[in-house]
């Protein structure tokens, strides 16, 4: 994948983020980097790894998923949004 100048601008329009303009190169080579090291990623032999494979052979301990709302906590972030409604935040369609 190749970042440019046109990705960044996508990504500012998406994250409601504004690169400015002293700073675009970095930000595009940075991201370059990123890129490049997951793409290295790809590179290695997976063949004889086992899909379960962990660091650790100890079991991830599981509990009783019991469902909880305290209504209070969510009027009181809700309170902080600039829109909501229903219990929601509104936000702006970001999604062409």
């Amino acid at each position: 994948m190749q970042v440019d100048d046109k990705l960044l601008e996508r990504l500012e329009k998406l994250s409601f983020l504004k690169v400015s303009d002293d700073k675009r190169e970095e930000i595009i080579n940075q991201l370059s980097e990123f890129v490049s090291f997951v793409d290295n990623l790809s590179e290695l032999d997976t063949d004889g790894v086992d899909a379960k494979f962990a660091m650790s052979d100890d079991a991830t301990l599981l509990r009783e998923d019991i469902a909880y709302c305290n209504v209070e906590i969510n009027e009181s972030i809700l309170k902080n949004s600039p829109l909501s409604d229903d219990g929601f935040f509104i936000v702006p369609k970001i999604i062409d």
